[in-house]
C-alpha cells in the first residue's frame, strides 16, 4: 500500500517542473526547457520522504543532468519507491508553445514497473470499456471495432489518437477506411493516453508505435483510470526501419530482466501494483491547463494527481507564491 500523502507530495514534484519549463515556452529551446524541467524536479524530489530509485527515466548516468535511469532520489528514508518520470513530456510542443506540454511521474512500489529500455514500443491503450477487447495479435481496424461494440457506439464516431508519423501510414489508412475518425498528434502520446480514460474527453484509444518509456507512464494512468493498455517492444535503430538494435535488445534481456523480446506486456504486467500518477499542465492543453504566470511573483498550475488503489481522480488548480518558495525558485523568475 502506498500511502496516500505521497499524492499531494508528488504533484508537487510535477508543479515544480512545469513552472520551470513554463518559462522557455515558445523561446524555441528544447534543451533549455527539458534541463530546467529536470532540474526542479531533482531538486523537489529530494525534499519527499522516501527512499526512491528511478526506474523509467530520462537516459543514462553519463547523460547528467538529466534524471538518469537508476538514480537515487528522495531523502532515503521512509518507503522504497520505484519512480517513471517525464519532467517535461513534449519538449517539442514546449518550444513551439503548442498545446498538450506535460510534466508527469508515476511511483510505485520497489520492482512494480518494467524496467524498459528506451527503445520503441507498439501501443494501444483504451478506458476501461475497452480494456477487456484490445489485442496487439489483431488489425487495428478489428480493435477499432470491437473497442466500439464494447462502448456501444457506431465505428464512425470512434476517435483514435495517433502520431503523426510516417510508419503510421497504412495505419492510419486502414483505420480510416473503416469509417472511424483519426486525430494525428505531432508528440506527447502519454496525455491522449490518459485522456482515454476519461469519458468527457472525446478519446477512445491510442495506437501506434512510440517510445517504451512513455508506454509503461501511460500504462500508469490507465492504472488508475480502469483503462485497458497493451505494448510490445521493438528492438528497432531510431531513423533506421527495419535495423535491429542489437545493443539494446541484449542489454534488455541481460540487465532489465525481458527474457521475451518479442512479449505483448499487459497494463498489469507493466506496472504491477498499486501506483500513484501525477500530472502537471506546461502549456494548455485538452486535459490540462498551462502555467499561468499572473504577476508580482505568483504562478498557477493546473495538475491531475491519481491513486490506483481508490480509483481517485483529482484535478487542481493551485496558486503559487513563487518569490517565497526557494525548491521552485529560478532564474527567469527573479
Amino acid at each position: 500500500m502506498l500511502n496516500r500523502l505521497f499524492s499531494l507530495e508528488f504533484v508537487r514534484v510535477t508543479e515544480a517542473a512545469a513552472i520551470a519549463a513554463a518559462g522557455r515556452v515558445g523561446h524555441g529551446d528544447q534543451t533549455t526547457a527539458d534541463r530546467l524541467a529536470v532540474d526542479a524536479m531533482r531538486k523537489m524530489l529530494r525534499t519527499v520522504e522516501f527512499d526512491g530509485t528511478v526506474r523509467i527515466g530520462e537516459g543514462e548516468r553519463d547523460q547528467a543532468p538529466m534524471l538518469y535511469i537508476g538514480e537515487k532520489v528522495g531523502t532515503g528514508s521512509g518507503q522504497s519507491l520505484d519512480v517513471a518520470l517525464d519532467p517535461l513530456e513534449g519538449t517539442a510542443l514546449c518550444a513551439q508553445g503548442a498545446p498538450n506540454a506535460l510534466s508527469l511521474i508515476a511511483v510505485a512500489s520497489r520492482g512494480a514497473l518494467l524496467h524498459a529500455p528506451d527503445v520503441y514500443m507498439k501501443k494501444i491503450a483504451v478506458g476501461p470499456e475497452g480494456a477487456g477487447v484490445i489485442d496487439l495479435t489483431k488489425s487495428p481496424a478489428e480493435n477499432v471495432r470491437l473497442v466500439a461494440q464494447q462502448k456501444g457506439k457506431d465505428v464512425a464516431h470512434m476517435t483514435v489518437v495517433i502520431m503523426d508519423r510516417e510508419r503510421h501510414a497504412e495505419m492510419i489508412a486502414e483505420i480510416r477506411a473503416v469509417g472511424a475518425r483519426i486525430v494525428l498528434i505531432s508528440d506527447g502520446d502519454v496525455q491522449p493516453a490518459v485522456a482515454c480514460g476519461l469519458p468527457s474527453s472525446g478519446i477512445d484509444m491510442v495506437m501506434g508505435i512510440g517510445g517504451a518509456p512513455e508506454g509503461v507512464l501511460s500504462a500508469a494512468a490507465l492504472s488508475c483510470l480502469n483503462g485497458g493498455f497493451q505494448g510490445q517492444l521493438i528492438f528497432q535503430k531510431k531513423g533506421a526501419q527495419g535495423s535491429t538494435d542489437h545493443e539494446q535488445l541484449e542489454r534488455a534481456q541481460s540487465s532489465m530482466g525481458i527474457a521475451d523480446p518479442e512479449r505483448i506486456f499487459t497494463r498489469d504486467e507493466l506496472v504491477r501494483g498499486p501506483v500513484i500518477f501525477s500530472a502537471t499542465g506546461v502549456t494548455d492543453g485538452s486535459l490540462l491547463g498551462g502555467v499561468q504566470f499572473l504577476g508580482h511573483g505568483r504562478v498557477k498550475t493546473h495538475s491531475l494527481v491519481m491513486r490506483s488503489e481508490t480509483r481517485t481522480v483529482r484535478f487542481l488548480t493551485t496558486d503559487h507564491d513563487v518569490a517565497s518558495h526557494n525548491v521552485l525558485e529560478t532564474d527567469w523568475l527573479r
